[in-house]
């Protein structure tokens, strides 16, 4: 199978692209976690603009609003397995964190459907999950319990955890006065010392300082050598470069390139500087 694909708006190019990403039978192959058939979402988007609920709702009895279709995601088909490392990229608006939302069950497609099977952590949101009026100890086992493990587990876990965060001082303290830098430390240590089958990552690792992200990039690869897999969405081509072995180019919702991280990343880099 090649390394790389250049795909159209045509027909069959679609179908050559859905039998270049899908890898196997999803059913029968227990290596492949996520499974991405033919994935469309579509937003309504109201014609004109509306500058309060008052006359939202007056337009809404007397029948006068007006919406058009935005497609996000058209006909997306992919296939992720056990221990690989792949990046979204594309430029804001391709569809990227909504793909990966989509995949983390978060929001349903409005065409097609996603299966996945093991364990998963997201980290699609600065502080998604996260109760800003609880403390940073008590985010850590309600983000337990959201991932499916037991009270018990996660004070097993919870030295381990604090002990990544580099956060000792402040598990004391209602995490709405922690930093962005100290949302992504807890998020991040949390999602990762669970060891999931699957970690999913949104942008997350473009915040906080040089040594953090470093210390982020050496757990990935660690991680990477146990089996997990990555989806990671990134505007940084270094990082993905760095921590990913494959890349999908969304543009417009579609997939135009599918290959290794570096013939990926180059081709968006090129295109981004022509613009």
């Amino acid at each position: 199978m090649a390394d790389l694909i250049h795909l159209t708006d045509s027909a069959d190019d679609k179908s050559q692209a859905a039998q270049y990403v899908k890898t196997g039978d999803f059913e029968l192959d227990e290596d492949i976690l996520i499974d991405v058939n033919d994935v469309g979402m579509r937003f309504r988007m109201p014609t004109e603009k509306i500058d309060n609920m008052k006359e939202y709702f007056i337009k809404l009895i007397k029948g006068k609003l007006k919406y058009r279709n935005f497609h996000v995601l058209d006909g997306i088909n992919l296939q992720v397995r056990r221990g690989e490392s792949l990046a979204l990229i594309g430029r804001n608006g391709a569809g990227k964190s909504t793909l990966l939302r989509i995949i983390a069950g978060i929001i349903e497609p409005t065409a097609g459907f996603v299966r996945t099977r093991g364990n998963m952590a997201p980290l699609l949101k600065l502080g998604a999950g996260f109760d800003s009026n609880a403390t940073g100890k008590e985010n850590i086992f309600l983000n337990g319990a959201m991932l499916g493990f037991s009270k018990r587990e996660m004070q097993k876990k919870y030295d381990s955890i604090v002990e990544f965060s580099e956060l000792k001082d402040f598990m004391n303290v209602p995490i709405k006065n922690y930093s962005s830098g100290m949302l992504t430390r807890l998020g991040f240590s949390i999602a990762v010392d669970i060891h999931p089958d699957i970690l999913l990552i949104d942008e997350i690792l473009a915040v906080g300082d040089a040594p953090f992200q470093k210390k982020c990039a050496e757990k990935i690869d660690s991680l990477r050598k146990e089996g997990t897999t990555f989806i990671v969405v990134s505007h940084s081509m270094e990082q993905v470069k760095r921590l990913c072995q494959r890349a999908v180019y969304l543009k417009n919702g579609k997939i135009i390139q599918y290959g290794t991280a570096q013939e990926v990343a180059d081709r968006y880099l090129k295109e981004c500087n022509e613009v």
